[in-house]
C-alpha cells in the first residue's frame, strides 16, 4: 500500500517517482473481533499533517478541513470519498467500508499546526470527507482532543455528521462555543426505512439522527440539517420531501439545506452496482440523468431546492447560511493573522 505520503517521518526510496502514502514503519494494523467492529480492519498511522486545504474549484464556503479518519464504516453506497481510498491502493468498494485509516496523532498534530506562526485562524470544517463520528471514533476518541485544541486557540470550526456519537462530546462543544464560532450540522436526506437500510447500512437510523438535533438544540447548540442526498426517483416524491422537512422542523433544526445526489468517479460505479441489484428498472433513467457528468441536471437540482425551501418556510425554518448551520456567536477575541497559511495535502470536499 502507498503509505509514505501521510507518514510523520516519510523516508521514500532514493529516486522514487511516486512514493507511498505512508511509511510501513508508521502503520499498525489491528482487527478487533467484537460485534461493533467485526469485519473492520484499522490501520493506525502517525500522520504528517492534519489541516488540509480544500481544492480551489470546490463549492464549499471554507478553505480548510481536518479528517482524522480515511474510509468510513457508515458504508454509504453513494459516498464521493470512495475514490480517495484508491490513493492508498485500497479497494474503493468494500475496502472503503472496512479498511479504516486512523490518524492516531491527530489531536497533538492539530495543536502543533494551530500554534504555527503561519496559521491565520481560518474556519476548519470536519466531516466533509468521511464522518469523524463513525464507529471507529468510539474506540479511538480523537474528536475530544481535536475539539479541545480548536477551543484552546479560539479557532472557528464546524462539524457535519450522520453519527449519534457526537452527543458524547456535548460538553466539549459547548465549551468551544463559549469562545469561538461553532457550527454543527446533521445529515438526513430522507426518512424511508427500507431505503436507509440498503443505501446507508452502517449509519444510525434517520430518526436517531433527528434525536441528535433535538439534544443539541436542548443544550443551546443550534443545529442545521443537510438534507443529503436527495436521491432521484427513490426519495424525491413531493410527499417524501414534505415528510422529511416536517420531521426536521419538529426536531428543532435551525436550517435545512437540500443536496441532490451526485456521483463522482469511484462512487458512481459502486452506486450503480447497488442500483442494478436493488432497483434495476431505474438504471436507464440514471444513465440518462447523469450522462453529462457527476451532477444531476441543473433544472432538477433547482426544482428540488425550490421545493425544500418552500416547505422549510412553511414549517418555520430556512436554508442554511455560510458553513451549513447557524453559528454560536462567540465573544470577540482577536486572532493573530501572520503572513501565510500552511501548505498541506489537498483534500476532497462534500460539494
Amino acid at each position: 500500500m502507498r503509505w509514505n505520503h501521510l507518514a510523520e517521518d516519510p523516508t521514500p526510496a532514493a529516486g522514487a517517482v511516486n512514493p507511498a502514502l505512508f511509511g510501513t514503519s508508521a502503520v499498525t494494523t489491528r482487527t478487533f473481533d467484537t460485534p461493533e467492529f467485526r469485519g473492520i480492519t484499522f490501520h493506525e498511522v502517525r500522520a504528517r499533517s492534519i489541516v488540509n486545504r480544500v481544492p480551489g474549484a470546490s463549492r464549499m464556503p471554507f478553505e480548510w478541513t481536518v479528517n482524522p479518519y480515511r474510509g468510513c464504516s457508515h458504508a454509504c453506497v453513494y459516498c464521493f470519498a470512495r475514490k480517495t481510498h484508491g490513493y492508498l491502493d485500497l479497494d474503493t468498494g468494500i475496502g472503503f467500508d472496512s479498511q479504516i485509516v486512523v490518524k492516531v496523532n491527530a489531536p497533538e498534530l492539530l495543536r502543533r499546526e494551530l500554534s504555527s506562526r503561519q496559521w491565520r485562524g481560518a474556519h476548519i470544517a470536519m466531516g466533509t470527507n468521511v464522518d469523524c463520528y463513525q464507529r471507529a471514533e468510539g474506540r479511538y476518541r480523537l474528536m475530544p482532543g481535536i475539539i479541545d485544541a480548536l477551543r484552546e486557540h479560539a479557532n472557528p470550526f464546524s462539524v457535519l455528521t450522520k453519527g449519534t456519537l457526537i452527543l458524547r462530546d456535548l460538553d466539549a462543544l459547548r465549551r468551544a462555543a463559549d469562545v469561538t464560532d461553532v457550527g454543527i450540522s446533521v445529515s438526513v436526506g430522507f426518512l424511508d426505512a427500507e431505503l436507509w437500510r440498503t443505501v446507508e447500512p452502517g449509519t444510525p437510523a434517520p430518526e436517531r439522527r433527528l434525536d441528535v438535533v433535538r439534544a443539541l438544540t436542548a443544550r443551546g447548540l443550534g443545529c442545521g440539517v443537510l438534507m443529503a442526498p436527495v436521491i432521484p426517483f427513490l426519495g424525491d416524491r413531493p410527499e417524501q420531501l414534505r415528510a422529511t422537512v416536517r420531521a426536521i422542523a419538529e426536531a428543532g433544526a435551525v436550517s435545512v439545506t437540500p443536496l441532490v445526489l451526485h456521483l463522482r468517479p469511484g462512487a458512481r460505479e459502486w452506486f450503480m452496482a447497488w442500483l442494478a441489484r436493488h432497483h434495476p428498472g431505474l438504471v436507464p433513467r440514471y444513465e440518462r440523468m447523469y450522462a453529462s457528468g457527476s451532477y444531476a441536471p441543473t433544472w432538477y437540482q433547482r426544482r428540488i431546492t425550490r421545493q425544500v425551501h418552500e416547505l422549510a418556510a412553511e414549517y418555520g425554518i430556512g436554508p442554511a447560511g455560510r458553513g451549513a448551520s447557524r453559528r454560536i456567536a462567540p465573544p470577540q477575541r482577536p486572532v493573530p493573522a501572520p503572513e501565510a497559511a500552511p501548505s498541506g495535502p489537498t483534500q476532497l470536499t462534500l460539494l
